[in-house]
């Protein structure tokens, strides 16, 4: 039995007094390589944008959810980016912080965000990019019915070397007998 089952979390819009969450997670070099950050954000950016964003997927064309545990605050972020409302398709992202990690969060975050996304938003497709050596986020992915389609050689650069990262894609089980046969 994993040690989130019978606790709760939720998926939640980012409130200001999430600004501290976020910056550690926006400022986090190591999550930099996998990103497009090229640098630091500062309170002021981080606060305007808690300020500015709609946290509506169709006018941001992103959404940020605050992982909340019941007992533990909130203990991750999940995204949906580069959104594009034509193909209906969404790249998510995902971090838990590390003292939280191989406990079943992330699992049941990305579970709750696939039922937003696909029986709320009717989104057709969601896809993510996973270095190929990150054994946890590669194992999450399978576990979670999303398909490796691909990898992509020298993908992502990290110091002076590139690294390969692994597609993953999962299609919305509803749309199946939309799919030309």
């Amino acid at each position: 039995m994993n040690e989130c089952e019978g606790k709760r979390i939720v998926l939640r819009a980012p409130e200001p007094e999430d600004l501290e969450a976020l910056l550690a997670v926006e400022n986090d070099e190591r999550l930099w390589e996998v990103g497009t950050a090229t640098g630091p954000y500062s309170r002021f950016q981080m606060k305007r944008y808690l300020t500015d964003v709609q946290n509506d997927l169709y006018a941001d064309r992103q959404l940020r959810l605050m992982i909340q545990h019941e007992t533990e605050g909130v203990v991750g972020i999940i995204d949906l980016c580069y959104f594009d409302p034509r193909h209906n398709r969404a790249e998510i992202g995902l971090v838990v912080r590390e003292d939280m990690r191989r406990k079943g969060i992330a699992h049941e975050a990305l579970r709750r965000l696939e039922r937003h996304c696909f029986r709320l938003l009717g989104i057709h497709q969601l896809y993510a990019y996973v270095l190929s050596d990150n054994a946890p986020s590669l194992g999450l992915f399978r576990a979670s019915g999303y398909e490796e389609t691909a990898r992509l050689k020298d993908w992502v650069k990290t110091g002076s070397i590139y690294r390969d990262v692994c597609l993953f894609q999962k299609i919305n089980p509803m749309d199946s007998q939309l799919k030309e046969g």
